[in-house]
């Protein structure tokens, strides 16, 4: 989202993202990370479990395929990972909300690599946009 936050912005949208580290940590991965955008710390999975957000198991996260191969990929892009924080085995979700709250987009991750498309998200700032009209 961090190299199309600007994009996201010109369609009206922003982005919060939600993190399971200590406030010390959402810091110092803002500045190592240069987001642009707001890093709230949910370390005690409030937020989580209101959205219904996925955990896996300590075997799925070891030894899913998919997660591996995610991982490698990432790794090879030059993505580091941070201190995930206390739910390592905690698994991310996207949503996109219209005005009143309207959830005009939603995606819970299946696994580690498992991430909403941007082209996904982009599509659903249009459709927010057109309940905000």
């Amino acid at each position: 989202m961090r190299e199309h936050y600007d994009e996201i912005r010109a369609l009206g949208g922003d982005v919060i993202a939600i993190g399971t580290g200590s406030v010390k940590y959402a810091t110092s991965f803002v500045d190592d990370e240069h987001v642009p955008f707001a890093v709230l710390v949910d370390d005690h999975s409030h937020a989580a479990k209101a959205a219904q957000v996925k955990r896996v198991n300590f075997k799925t996260l070891l030894f899913d395929k998919r997660s591996r191969e995610g991982a490698k990929a990432a790794h090879d892009a030059g993505h580091k990972i941070h201190w995930p924080g206390k739910r390592t085995n905690q698994l991310g979700a996207t949503f996109v909300l219209a005005p009143g709250n309207a959830v005009v987009y939603e995606h819970i991750d299946d696994h580690t690599a498992d991430h909403a498309s941007l082209a996904d998200v982009i599509a659903a700032l249009g459709k927010a946009a057109g309940v905000a009209s």
